[in-house]
Order: structure tokens, then C-alpha cells, then sequence
């Protein structure tokens, strides 16, 4: 099967699948660990402030000895940083916790800045600052932004690690809003696109996959789920599915007129 030898890498990584996982939003710790055992995800976010803000010790732990650490790598989440400064201390102590998991070389964090409390937008000037920063302290960013391709650029020769443009707003489960700029996104990017937020269904995260998007982060529309183990899993096949697409070079649509499936060369009559 092709997609088995279709790893992909971040920061010389390699990572077998293409879907991330997010933790936020889960009602139970077991629909969490479920959904995560189901989807299979090559990364799974935390938010760093849940972590810090927990007050309940055993809480706290119980999220992260929830997941096997040793197959799936962390993806420390700067989630609620309303400024630069506010991301950079949540990233550090990120790096400090997944340490403590055992993955003492994980330099990754999900950069997230938004000043935007009705419709949480990404703060792209909070976002860059913030970005430099961490970068030059070794930090493999994955900043969490609009789709606006002359932002992307500017990240990317910042340094950063990967692209996360948003499919939509967060928690908003409405697809991809914005396709013809995630396209410029991905066809201009020489690093990692991972579509972050508002893919509600696995058609949406099928489709991101089929217009060459490298992976996709879901949380919401698993977690939202009746029975959310069952759409991570539907989400892991999606992407394998939208990957699988892509990589058969599918023909073009054409507009004008229909084509015969079956040619007329040869036939009897």
C-alpha cells in the first residue's frame, strides 16, 4: 500500500501519519485516550496553560500519562496567549514538560497569539515577534495563522518548522473557507502545511489532503462527536484517503465538455 512508505518529516523527524491531534475539548479523559488509540494520530497538542492553571495535581498528571509518549510525540500548544511575551513563556515551559515526558530532544511548539477574544483570529505582527524569538532559541515553531500567503512567506524565512494556516475560525467545524489561498499557501511553501482549525467533517480533511496539504490538526469535530472515537478514526482514513489522491495526480476537471470513459477504438459495432 503506498501510503505505509509515505512518512513525512519535520526537523529531520519522520513522522508515519499525517493526522495531528488536539486535546482541548474532550468531555472525559477516556473519550480523549479512546479518540487518540483510534485516530492515531504522529502528534497530539496540549495546551500548555490547561497544564499550568490545573490546580487538581492529579488532573494535571492524568493527562499526560493518558497517552503512550513513547509513540506519539507532543505538541506543546501556546493556546490563550494574548501577547508575544505571554507565548514565549508558555513555550519554554512547554519544552520543560515534555522533557519530563521523556523527549528530551522535542524542541516543537504550536505558536499560537490571539489578542482576538470574539472571533480569535491570529495576531500575525504578535505572531512573528514571538516566532523570531523562539526561534533563535532553538524552539521548531509551527505558528498558528491566517490564510494570508505573504505572512506565510515571511514565517518561513524566519525559520519556521512548519505553516499552520487556519481552515476556518476555531471551533467552528465550517471546512476550508479560504481554498484558493491555502493553495497559494502550499504550492509557494518549501516546509510543512498543516491545516489547523474549522475542518468539521472528514470531507474537509479529505479535500485539504487532496489539494496537497502535508497534514491536518483536529480537535473540535472529534471531540464534538457523539462518539468521538469513531470520527478520529474516520478522520485517520479521510487523510490517508485526500494523501492517497494527491499522489495519484488526478486529471484535471474539465469544464467544456464530457469524456468517454471507454474509447471507441476496437469495438465490434
Amino acid at each position: 500500500m503506498v501510503i505505509l512508505s509515505d512518512k513525512w518529516e519535520v526537523n529531520k523527524i519522520s513522522l508515519n501519519s499525517r493526522l495531528l491531534i488536539g486535546t482541548g475539548r474532550f468531555e472525559t479523559l477516556e473519550k480523549t485516550k479512546l479518540s487518540i488509540q483510534a485516530g492515531n494520530p504522529s502528534l497530539v497538542t496540549v495546551a500548555i496553560r490547561r497544564l499550568e492553571t490545573q490546580k487538581n495535581e492529579k488532573e494535571n498528571g492524568s493527562l499526560l500519562s493518558a497517552i503512550n509518549w513513547k509513540q506519539i510525540w507532543m505538541l506543546p500548544n501556546t493556546a490563550g496567549s494574548k501577547t508575544p511575551d505571554e507565548a514565549i513563556r508558555l513555550g519554554f515551559l512547554g519544552k520543560e514538560i515534555a522533557k519530563s515526558l521523556g523527549q528530551d530532544n522535542n524542541r516543537f511548539l504550536k505558536l499560537e497569539v490571539i489578542a482576538d477574544e470574539k472571533y480569535l483570529m491570529p495576531d500575525p505582527l504578535g505572531t512573528i515577534k514571538a516566532a523570531d524569538y523562539l526561534i533563535k532559541k532553538g524552539f521548531k515553531i509551527f505558528p498558528y495563522i491566517n490564510t494570508d500567503p505573504i505572512l506565510a512567506s515571511h514565517l518561513e524565512e524566519l525559520g519556521c518548522a512548519t505553516l499552520m494556516p487556519l481552515g476556518s475560525a476555531i471551533g467552528s467545524n465550517q471546512g476550508l473557507k479560504n481554498l484558493e489561498n491555502i493553495k497559494i499557501i502550499i504550492e509557494q511553501s518549501k516546509i510543512p502545511v498543516i491545516i489547523d482549525a474549522g475542518i468539521g467533517k472528514p470531507s474537509d480533511a479529505s479535500k485539504a489532503m487532496e489539494i496537497g496539504a502535508d497534514a491536518v490538526l483536529i480537535n473540535t469535530a472529534i471531540a464534538s462527536a457523539e462518539r468521538p472515537e469513531l470520527m478520529a478514526e474516520a478522520m485517520k482514513y479521510a487523510v490517508i484517503g485526500g494523501r492517497l489522491s494527491y499522489l495519484s495526480n488526478p486529471q484535471a476537471i474539465s469544464i467544456k465538455k464530457g469524456t468517454l470513459s471507454s474509447p471507441k477504438k476496437g469495438v465490434l459495432f
